[in-house]
């Protein structure tokens, strides 16, 4: 070659330029250096011989006869340079060689075919490197042109049929026309036609064909290609012997049809077969075969295939190592890294699914990360890893529930779905996967946006989903779950309704059959059931039931899908049973649950669902039915469950709360303390791992707020109901209104408050408990199932109050509450019974108070319609039977119809029939029936009812020995029945008996009940009607009982009338019988005790408890100790429902105790008892005091002197006639101010001056009490109404009481020496305020107060500074904090006297009225005097007025020591008159006020006055007080 070489540069040397022979020397020296090239390698061979063939072309311009050789030459020299150095500019240089070669071959030239074929191979060499599409296009043409003049036969043909088809297969891959690969598949067929059996290239043109039809199939899927193919490759491989360099890829070709073929038809041995060719290749392609990648991966990709079809892990392994080395010999750079690295990742994925190895998950998800990184955007493979890679990331966050790896996961989602903008094949796909990961994050944080944006989502993957499309159905249920799930969140009813649409049209084009039907049938079973929550229409719960039904059908066991299926069927069943109550829907709600837990193994993750949903059913059928075993089966259930949610399981909160629920319903039904005692433990450790903001804390709270409630009513520790209560309040916080639990916490809160009002008795615990009831019935409107609870729950709360307070509004709102109850509980609901009861007590107890009939006989109604639905055998007929009676035994003492009384005795037999002798209400029907019979004894006179009702009553008493709270009113009743007899058949053993049985009462040992009041009142009442020597210890017995029980009592109107209606005359019949017997100072002391019971029941527990609170820890504990004890007595007297003598007999124990405590502490010796006469006497020290007592028996005065024994004075006037002339003074005293009331107005004080009052003053005159001297008249019963300070004889000469002494008044001794001993504060500064109101609302106008006010203020100006309140100021809030500030009150306004409900009583505001209750109420500091310048304000109640209630009265209470008042209207300039004389001769030369010369002042006053004024206008003002 080197010799060659030279001898052609020799001869070129010698061929000087110009010579013709030059080119053909030139050319030859360039074939020689490129043939040496070709033979060694030395690239300046090369580059010497194109320069050469340059020089060549430059002297041989077109037309040379060897210009298109040496083009030729160049061009393949250049070809090669650009092989080995791959200069862009080399193959440019050859294209342009090339196409100046073929402009020299015309259409027709023999070298034509082969210069067109040579242009569009190099062209094709271009766009195979640079990939421009415009080089393949004209590649195409050329070798199209190349073929039509290649006609069959001819040399080239094969050649160019070849070169096109190979171009038109890259242009198909490239831009995917089908027309291009068809094309290709017709020039390989004929291509195949010219290389017969035995022709060279006929494996190769059988392996293109065959690659063609694989192609075509996996772009259209039809079956015939890929048959054809597998055949070509089969036909192929035959004449590839072993050592053809085509076999490996026929072998690999085939296999990779043999597996596809495999996918489609799934016949094994084809699988098989691919495995045994891919693993042949591989033999065939050792390291460094440029297939062996290839191989290795195929063969690991039907491994793995295979592995999926029969699991059979040797393959997944051989699989995974395979596609390892496949990686290894893939090194970064190379193009099959991606896929070899995607591949690896998807077979560990898979590997990790089968065995839970987390190595392998992690190492997939390194792997397909790594693919990512070198797949940039619009690499071919990206959607494909960014797919599998956010699988793998979303398993690990199942499995590790890693935040970030889910966060990472929708990031990808969102890159594949950029790549798949709006048109593309993959974007509903891409959409759906997006929309699902954010709807599994929004499941996992609960933030709503993500839960909208995957509705939006989803929303954009339907509309592209058009009806027939593959993935519509899918779209339809995920859309719909995700608008199920907002509604679950948000309660918009529109999601629901939206997601219950998109359910149903996906149901529809899922027929019987198709793979989503069980899930769409599922979907809308339980959003159908989600609407029956929400809106409670029992067509959408049937519905769902149905579908459920359906869905379970086509779940058969092993299907995925039934364990849930199973879960909702029970569920939809369960809450129909809940709404309809039908025993079947319950029964098989359980049977389907044991269903669902038997396919739930230990281990299963339904497990726990299923063992609670059992365990809930059976609870809720114990409920129903009562049958023991379902509870204990429940619990065990429920352990069961708490077992398998240990420490930090979410399950454990509702665990722990079911089980203790179970266990507090097993405790509520058989008692068992240890059971409530577990309940409370299970719910206290429920609460500690439910924080604040965890679902179910509100239940968890309330819960446990429950149980300890239970507790604290068994056990009756106090902190027990103190953390329920706590607990409920805390609930309360966290359920704002809309909160489900809320009507529920409400009421639970005032349940525990209310208990804690029947303990302690704070009134703010009750007025708390009737707000919150009030707020729980805002929360449930008509048709709330809460309804009716919250109705009867305020409704008895009011009637608690009212029973406590007496506040007549209170009751009206209950019976309304309460007939709003009846009106929802219609026949047959189960909270009728109750309803109608608690209606008719309600009517039954107004009528009591207020005497309508209409309410007694509606009640009665009530008590009919109750008693017909309590049938024989029901467990409240007794009750019902017993109620019933009483209303008509009241019906008939109001209206004498005896057949009202007849039909009570039958009822009340009835009753007895069916009480046993251990029944707890059978001693009350024996007294009833007893009481029932003495009544009809007394209006028909039939001896045998009388000997029965003794019958009656002795059996009675049986059960109650002595100490019991109930024996009294027995003891009572049969005493009373045994002197009626001896009345009527004189027996003395009947009257010795009677009066025995009354002797038992004065040893009872037990806290006082009004009962025992009645009975010790009987007592004094029979042995007076007898002449009884037991008649002093009766009064005395009844007086002790009268005092004990008004100690425990309230201080609330309701209380005070029981007391009046219980003790009536009994302190001026006491009074009388003592002056009777000689017995003076007794007198004193009785009356004392038994009359304004009211007020003295108050001095008792304001004076002595707040001495007692501040005399240090000890007292103040005491001090609260009792009060707590005088409520829980007051409530356990209050029971009605069964028998509270153990009770009270606990509470007496520990009464006694605590009394004697106090006893013992230095100052209070006397704590709690009765004055005796030698504190009572004290109050004569500044003047004496007469007592004007009126009784049945006698009227007497009693004359209290300091130092001396009190002076007896007989009254020459009976109690009949004393109430004639009250009620003839309270008649006139309504028409004062026409022209013949004075001459009446005369009459009657001079009647009171000689029947009473002259007496009076001659004993006095007699005991050395000098005229002009101040008295103090103590009046009782009508004498309270009588004004005895102005009695007289009214004529000339004579001189009337007022001319003789000067008159003031006390409602009690008592009273007057708390007046006397009080500090009067002489070097304090004095604070006086004068409230005048001349405007009030709803009133008439007083136009003479502003004068008054000021006179008030002139007055006074020299001793003191005035504060004045008048107008818009004088409000019912202005003046009570007037009076905390000031010691002196004036008040001018309209007083409002209240005679039926004497607390209503009030002064005339700006806003409203200031009434007895609020001046009560206060607790004014050292307060002096007032001045009551208003009508009315001695007038008490007309039913009691020896009770006092009145408007003076309550000032004297509050701690004025002296008062003035009026006891009738007075004219308005009058009063200023009146009160500018007064305040004239108040003032002293001392400079101070001196409440002591209030008497004195207004004397003074008035008497200034008397030819000014008319005689009512001068007595209608009257000093009380010191």
């Amino acid at each position: 070659m080197a010799d060659r070489v030279e001898t052609c540069r020799a001869a070129l040397e010698s061929c000087p330029l110009g010579h013709c022979d030059r080119p053909t020397i030139l050319n030859n020296l360039g074939l020689s250096l490129h043939d040496r090239f070709t033979q060694r390698g030395v690239p300046s061979d090369l580059d010497e011989a194109i320069e050469l063939f340059r020089a060549a072309l430059l002297i041989c311009p077109p037309g040379h006869s060897g210009r298109p050789t040496i083009l030729s030459n160049l061009s393949i020299s250049l070809c090669d340079r650009f092989t080995q150095q791959s200069l862009p500019s080399d193959l440019d240089e050859v294209i342009e060689l090339q196409r100046a070669t073929l402009l020299i071959y015309p259409p027709g030239h023999s070298d034509r075919p082969t210069s067109l074929n040579e242009l569009g191979t190099i062209l094709y060499k271009r766009f195979k490197q640079r990939g421009t599409l415009s080089d393949l296009d004209e590649a195409i043409e050329l070798f199209r042109a190349a073929l039509l003049i290649c006609p069959p036969g001819h040399s080239d043909r094969p050649t160019s049929l070849n070169n096109l088809s190979i171009s038109l297969y890259d242009r198909f891959t490239h831009r995917g026309l089908p027309s291009d690969l068809d094309e290709t598949i017709e020039l390989q067929r004929a291509a195949l036609l010219i290389c017969p059996p035995g022709h060279s290239d006929r494996p190769t043109s059988l392996n293109n064909l065959g690659t063609s039809l694989y192609n075509r199939f996996k772009q259209r899927g039809l079956l015939s290609d890929l048959d054809e193919a597998v055949e070509l490759f089969r036909a192929t491989l035959l004449i590839c012997p072993p050592d053809n360099s085509l076999r490996p890829t026929i072998l690999n070709n085939l296999g990779l049809s043999l597996h596809d073929k495999f996918t489609q038809r799934g016949v094994p041995s084809d699988l098989d077969e691919a495995i045994e060719l891919l693993r042949a290749t591989l033999l065939i392609c050792p390291p460094g075969h440029s297939l062996r990648p290839t191989s290795l991966n195929n063969l690991g990709l039907s491994l793995h295939h295979r592995f999926t079809q029969r699991g059979v892990p040797s393959d997944l392994d051989e699989a995974i190592e395979l596609q390892r080395t496949t990686l290894l010999i893939c090194p970064p750079g190379h193009f099959g890294r991606p896929k070899s690295l995607n591949n690896l990742g998807l077979s560990l994925y898979d590997r990790f699914k089968q065995r839970g190895v987390p190595s392998d998950l992690d190492e997939a998800i390194e792997l397909q990360r790594a693919a990512l990184l070198i797949c940039p955007p619009g690499h071919s493979d990206r959607p494909t890893i960014l797919n599998n890679l956010s699988i793998s990331l979303y398993h690990r966050f199942t499995q590790q529930g890693l935040p970030s790896d889910l966060d990472e996961t929708i990031e990808l989602q969102r890159a594949a779905l950029l790549i798949c903008p709006p048109g593309h094949s993959d974007r509903p796909t891409s959409l759906n996967k997006l929309g699902i990961r954010l709807y599994d994050r929004f499941k996992q944080r609960g933030a709503p946006s993500d839960l909208d944006e995957a509705i939006e989502l989803q929303r954009d993957a339907l509309l592209i989903c058009p009806p027939g499309h593959s993935l519509r159905p899918t779209s339809l249920n995920n859309l719909g779950t995700s608008l199920h799930d907002r509604f679950k969140q948000r309660g918009a009813p529109s999601d629901l309704d939206e997601a219950i649409e998109l359910y149903q049209a996906a149901l529809l084009i899922c027929p019987p059959g198709h793979s989503l039907r069980p899930t769409s049938l599922n979907n809308l079973g339980t959003s159908l059931y989600d609407r029956f929550k929400q809106r409670g229409l029992l067509s959408d719960l049937d519905e769902a039931i149905e579908l459920q039904h359906a869905t379970l059908l086509i779940c058969p066991p092993g299907h995925s899908l039934r364990p849930t299926s199973l879960n909702n069927l029970a569920m939809g069943l369960y809450d129909r049973f809940k709404q309809q109550g039908i025993p079947s829907d319950l029964d098989e709600a359980i049977e389907l649950q044991r269903a669902a837990l038997l396919i739930c193994p230990p281990g299963h993750s339904d497990r726990s669902t299923s063992l609670n949903n059992l365990g809930t059913s059976l609870h809720d059928r114990f409920t129903q039915r009562g049958v023991p075993s379902d509870l204990d089966e429940a619990i065990e259930l429920q352990r069961a469950t708490l077992l398998i949610s240990p420490p930090g399981h979410s399950d454990r909160p509702a665990s722990l709360n079911n089980l203790g629920m179970s266990l507090y319903d097993r405790f509520k039904q058989r008692g068992v303390p240890s059971d409530l005692d577990e309940a409370i433990e299970l719910q206290r450790a429920a609460l500690i791992i439910c924080p604040t903001g965890h679902s179910l804390r509100p239940t968890s709270l309330n819960n446990l707020g429950l149980s300890l409630h239970d507790r604290f009513t068994q056990r009756g520790v106090p902190s027990d109901l103190d953390e329920a209560i706590e607990l409920q309040r805390a609930t309360l916080l966290i359920c704002p209104p809309g909160h489900s639990l809320r009507p529920t916490s409400l009421n639970n809160l005032a349940i525990g408050l209310y208990d804690r009002f029947k303990q302690l008795g704070v009134p703010s615990d009750l007025d708390e408990a009737i707000e919150l009831q009030r707020a729980a019935l805002l929360i449930c409107p008509p048709g709330h199932s809460l309804r009716p609870t919250s109705l009867n729950n305020l409704g008895m709360r009011l009637y608690d109050r009212f029973k406590q307070w007496g506040v007549p509004s209170d009751l009206d709102e209950a019976i309304e509450l309460q007939r709003a109850t009846l009106l929802i509980c219609p026949p047959g609901h189960f909270g009728r019974p109750k309803s109608l009861n608690n209606l008719g007590t309600s009517l039954h107890d107004r009528f009591k108070q207020r005497g309508v009939p209409s309410d007694l006989d509606e009640a009665i109604e009530l008590q009919l319609a109750l008693l017909s639905i309590c049938p024989p055998g029901h467990s409240d007929r007794p009750m019902s039977l017993n109620n019933l009676s009483i209303s008509l035994y009241d019906r008939f003492k109001q209206r004498s119809l005896p057949s009202d009384l007849d039909e009570v005795i039958e009822l009340q037999r009835a009753a007895l029939l069916i009480c046993f002798p251990s029944h707890s209400l059978r001693p009350t029907f024996l007294i009833n029936l007893g009481t029932s019979l003495y009544n009809r004894f007394m209006q028909r006179g039939v001896p045998s009812d009388l000997d029965e009702a003794i019958e009656l009553h002795r059996a009675a008493l049986l059960p109650y020995p002595p100490g019991h709270s109930d024996r009294s009113l027995s003891l009572k009743n049969l005493a009373l029945c045994l002197k009626t007899r001896f009345e009527q058949r004189g027996a003395p053993s009947d009257l010795d008996e009677a009066f025995r049985l009354y002797a038992q009462l004065s040893h009872i040992s037990h806290a006082v009940s009004r009962m025992d009041l009645t009975a010790a009142k009987s007592w004094a009442t029979s042995a007076e009607e007898m002449n009884h020597d037991s008649v002093l210890v009766a009064y005395q017995t009844a007086l002790k009982f009268l005092d004990q029980h008004v100690t425990i009592l309230s201080s609330s109107p309701i209380h005070f009338d029981i007391v009046r209606m219980a003790t009536a005359s009994l302190g001026m019949d006491a009074f009388s019988c003592s002056v009777r017997h000689g017995a003076l100072t007794t007198a004193v002391e009785m009356v004392e005790q038994g009359r304004a019971v009211f007020w003295t029941h108050l001095a008792h527990f304001r004076t002595p408890l707040d001495e007692l609170s501040m005399s240090g820890d000890t007292g103040a504990a005491l001090a609260e100790e009792l009060k707590q004890l005088s409520f829980r007595l007051r409530n356990a007297f209050d029971q009605s429902t069964e028998d509270p003598s153990p009770q009270i007999q606990q509470l007496t124990m520990q009464w006694e105790d605590v009394i004697s405590r106090i006893r013992m502490l230095p100052d209070f010796p006397r704590f709690l008892l009765p004055p005796l006469f030698s504190d009572l006497q004290k109050s004569a020290e500044e003047g004496p005091v007469v007592i004007v007592n009126a009784s049945q028996y006698s009227c007497d005065a009693l004359i209290i002197l300091s130092g001396q024994d009190p002076v007896h004075v007989p009254l020459r006037i009976a109690q009949t006639e004393v109430s004639e002339l009250s009620s003839e003074f309270q008649a006139l005293s309504e028409q004062f101010g026409s022209s013949t009331h004075l001459y009446k107005l005369v009459d009657i004080l001079r009647e009171l001056w000689h029947e009473v009052v002259d007496s009076v003053v001659q004993a006095l005159k007699e005991s050395g009490v000098r005229p002009g001297s101040r008295i103090w008249w103590c009046p009782t019963a009508d004498f309270t109404l009588l004004p005895l300070h102005a009695a007289g004889p009214y004529e000339k000469k004579k001189d009337n009481l007022s001319d003789i002494y000067i008159s003031s008044y006390t409602p009690t001794l008592a009273t007057l020496v708390r007046a006397r001993q009080q500090v009067s504060g002489d070097v304090s500064p004095q604070h006086f305020v004068a409230v005048g109101q001349g405007n009030p609302k709803g009133a008439k106008a007083l136009k003479y107060v502003a004068p008054e006010l000021a006179v008030v203020a002139q007055r006074l100006a020299s001793v003191v500074s005035v504060t004045s309140l008048a107008d818009g100021d004088a409000t019912v809030e202005g003046a009570l904090d007037a009076l905390n500030h000031n010691q002196w009150l004036h008040l001018a306004c309209h007083g409002m006297p209240n005679r039926q409900q004497p607390f209503e009583s009030s002064f005339a505001m700006h806003d409203g009225p200031l009434m007895i209750k609020d001046v009560i109420r206060s607790n004014w500091q050292n307060p002096q005097f007032a001045f009551l310048s208003a009508c009315h304000t001695t007038v008490g109640s007309e039913k009691s007025p020896d009770e006092s209630i009145h408007l003076a009265a309550a000032m004297q209470f509050s701690g004025f020591r002296s008062v003035i008042g009026s006891m009738w209207s007075v004219d308005d300039e009058v009063a200023r008159q009146v009160v500018s004389a007064f305040y004239r001769n108040l003032v002293s030369g001392s400079g101070r006020l001196d409440c002591t010369r209030a008497a004195v002042a207004l004397h003074k006053a008035v008497k200034s006055l008397r030819k000014k004024i008319p005689l009512e206008q001068q007595i209608v003002f009257v000093h009380i007080g010191v």
